[in-house]
């Protein structure tokens, strides 16, 4: 083979393979890469776990069960934060880094929330929260690359101050020592227009012993003139409904909260007639999408979609609508712009990103517990649906 003829191949083969390369690049870019950073482990993990299956059952429902956008795949990237800020940091910057995700979904809580905030600034990538809840996510340490499908602070608050904000009414709060309590109580607060809050109890939040905390709140509402109710603002490990068991009746105090899972509303069988505000159960709203993850959760799971499962799935539904909007393009400017203002369905009906701040807009329940033979938890059995337009939700990330 002469000299002339060996470099026309070389250069041949050269030229195969930069086309090879371009193809399974140009292949690659097909799919749709969603991080998803969540407690599989840690204090947390049963939240986690519903979330998940809750994104899946989403992107499911909304793709049809095709799981591609505009011929796109959607591949879904898990990884565990246990519950640590620091863990779910470097998760996030690896998600977006090594494994060129999209977009990302999560965290579980709101102290890795709040520490994954500036990561997606710096890789300039949406990251869509469900289901830590601190007002300052959507507040004063927000960035326009957060949006977030769960619900605030502010909407638990003022959704839950329905059914307690009367008139001669004293109130002593229970949370958790972190980010979800402190803002949950100051939301809660801030949401009063006629009941008093006179003492704020703050316990680290694995916290088995409520012995103590419980004679402090006693104490402060004890010898109280009028209704005198303790709010319990807790997520989680521990059981803070264990001060039932240290008689509060015997002064005339109420216990009340809003909605949790199922196993944790195992304890509101104590309470029958508590009244509070739920973000989900699973028997409360009307709508096909609703519908459908209750009758294919109980086939495959046999047993009902909880609090959670039913965030999980608004934030897939959300994706898919926002990557339809674009015809699959990722881009994240042409996202942002597709999200803002945004409205989409999910299992609680139809939800809508407000542009200011990209917290989703969404209705609340007020319920009462009944106790019911057939179930292991209490009830809530809803006294009236609390629309979006009902709550003066503040934007307060002063954008």
């Amino acid at each position: 083979m002469t000299l002339i003829a060996r470099r026309t191949l070389i250069g041949l083969a050269a030229t195969a393979l930069v086309a090879a390369s371009g193809l399974a690049t140009a292949q690659g870019s097909k799919e749709i890469r969603i991080a998803h950073v969540y407690s599989k482990t840690g204090p947390l993990e049963a939240y986690g776990k519903q979330t998940q299956i809750g994104l899946m059952m989403g992107l499911e429902y909304a793709t049809g069960g095709t799981m591609t956008v505009a011929g796109r795949k959607l591949v879904v990237i898990e990884k565990d934060d246990q519950g640590k800020p620091d863990v779910g940091k470097s998760l996030l910057a690896a998600a977006y880094g090594d494994d060129k995700a999209d977009i990302a979904v999560g965290p579980s809580s709101s102290g890795v929330a709040l520490a994954m905030l500036p990561v997606a600034e710096e890789y300039k990538k949406i990251l869509l929260v469900e289901p830590a809840v601190a007002d300052s996510i959507t507040g004063e340490k927000w960035n326009k690359y957060i949006f977030r499908t769960g619900r605030n602070s502010s909407q638990d608050a003022i959704s839950n101050a329905v059914a307690l904000d009367q008139e001669g009414t004293v109130i002593a709060t229970l949370a958790q020592d972190y980010a979800f309590g402190r803002d949950g109580v100051a939301a809660f607060k801030s949401a009063l227009k006629k009941a008093k809050v006179v003492h704020e109890e703050y316990l680290p939040t694995n916290t088995t012993d409520f012995t103590a905390g419980a004679q402090r709140l006693f104490d402060a509402l004890k010898d109280k003139p009028g209704r005198k109710v303790i709010f319990i603002i807790w997520a989680g490990a521990g059981n803070p409904f264990k001060i039932a068991d240290l008689d509060p009746k015997r002064y005339g105090i109420e216990i009340a909260t809003g909605g949790n899972i199922l196993p944790a509303m195992v304890s509101y069988k104590q309470f029958p007639g508590m009244e509070g505000a739920t973000y989900y159960y699973f028997g409360i709203p009307k709508n096909p999408v609703n519908e459908w993850l209750v009758a294919n959760h109980y086939s495959r799971y046999k047993s009902p979609p909880d609090f959670f499962t039913a965030g999980g799935m608004a934030a897939g539904m959300a994706i898919v609508e926002a990557l339809k909007k674009t015809n699959g393009d990722t881009n994240t400017n042409k996202l942002i712009k597709a999200m803002e203002g945004m409205r989409f369905q999910t299992p609680k009906g139809e939800m809508y990103f407000r542009p200011e701040d990209h917290q989703a807009m969404q209705s609340m329940y007020h319920f009462r517990i009944k106790v019911d033979p057939a179930f292991e938890w209490g009830v809530p059995e809803l006294v009236r649906e609390i629309r979006p337009e009902e709550m003066d939700v503040p934007i307060r990330n002063k954008r």
